[in-house]
């Protein structure tokens, strides 16, 4: 109840014991560093760092094992996915005593849990914006994700719009690149909605 629990798929280079590669990625995703620092003394670094707790192997699977990893609540902003799995995932990748690293399974405590507010609003609010009912909502993503300028994004938006779509979204790449910046993408999306 008081940590999150990270189950990791661990693959060590060779000659790293499994023991050594589930406490480094406990360390490097929690409070560990490269190197000691005098900082180190103003904190309870053992207060905060993830532990691995538990190390079992893959069936069928020589050299993987599964690093069962608990993480002390306080590490987490409360109501943030982001941070979570920044913290979780983030930075541990690509360390050199990993061959490969794959996060399998999270066990998030109820406590954390209930620190996430939730949309804002539900499904019925949706559906009285779109004046939709009785159907499910059908949406897209526009493609390609990257590339298209802001002219022809905002007819991409348009044509799927008229073509009975009840919205549509963009992919996570897409922020304010130079072949699109946000504010032109607005002013196209906004006029295709309109025209639709």
């Amino acid at each position: 109840d008081t940590d999150i629990l990270a189950a990791f798929r661990v693959t060590p280079q060779p000659g790293v014991p499994p023991e050594e590669a589930g406490a480094a990625v406990a360390a490097e995703s929690s409070t560990g560093t490269w190197t000691t620092v005098w900082t180190d003394g103003l904190t309870s670094l053992d207060r905060y760092k993830g532990r691995c707790y538990h190390i079992e192997p893959v069936a069928g699977e020589e050299s993987q094992f599964i690093a069962y990893v608990a993480y002390p609540l306080d590490l987490f902003e409360e109501g943030s996915v982001t941070n979570m799995f920044t913290s979780i995932v983030g930075n541990v990748f690509g360390f050199k005593a990993l061959r490969a690293l794959r996060l399998e399974d999270l066990r998030i405590p109820t406590a954390y849990v209930k620190t996430f507010q939730g949309p804002p609003h539900g499904i019925q609010v949706e559906r009285d914006k779109l004046n939709k009912y009785g159907r499910p909502l059908l949406g897209c993503t526009i493609k390609p994700k990257l590339g298209l300028s802001a002219k022809n994004y905002g007819r991409a938006v348009y044509e799927c719009l008229r073509g009975g779509l009840d919205f549509t979204k963009d992919d996570e790449n897409v922020n304010s690149q130079p072949f699109m910046r946000w504010r032109d993408r607005f002013l196209f999306c906004a006029e295709a909605i309109y025209k639709s």
